[in-house]
C-alpha cells in the first residue's frame, strides 16, 4: 500500500484574519456591486465630467469677456447686434449674400 503523503497548509492560512481578509478581497473584486471594475467605470465618468466642467468654465469666462467688451463700447454693441441679429438703421436697406452649397 502506498502512504499518503499529507500536505502542509502553512501556519498564516489557517488564520482566520487571513482567511477573512482573503474572502473580503475576493467580495470586492467580484460579487459587491461596488467591485473594483465598477469602482474604475465610476472613476473614468468622473474624470469625463471634470473635464467637460473645464471646457464649460473656458467658455464661460470667454462669454463674460465678449459681454464686457461689448458693453463697454457701444460701436462694439452696434456692430454685434448688425452682425449676430442682422438689425439696421431705420433709414437703411439690408441685403443678405448667401453661397449655395
Amino acid at each position: 500500500m502506498s502512504r499518503l503523503k499529507s500536505i502542509r497548509i502553512p501556519a498564516y492560512m489557517k488564520n482566520k484574519f487571513f482567511i477573512a481578509a482573503v474572502a473580503f478581497v475576493v467580495w470586492l473584486s467580484s460579487m459587491d456591486r461596488n467591485n473594483f471594475l465598477s469602482q474604475y467605470e465610476l472613476q473614468s465618468e468622473v474624470n469625463k465630467l471634470e473635464d467637460q466642467k473645464a471646457f464649460f468654465q473656458q467658455e464661460i469666462d470667454q462669454t463674460r469677456k465678449e459681454q464686457q467688451e461689448l458693453l463697454s463700447s457701444p460701436e462694439k454693441l452696434e456692430k454685434f447686434a448688425r452682425e449676430k441679429y442682422l438689425m439696421k438703421k431705420d433709414n437703411e436697406d439690408l441685403f443678405i449674400i448667401t453661397e449655395k452649397k
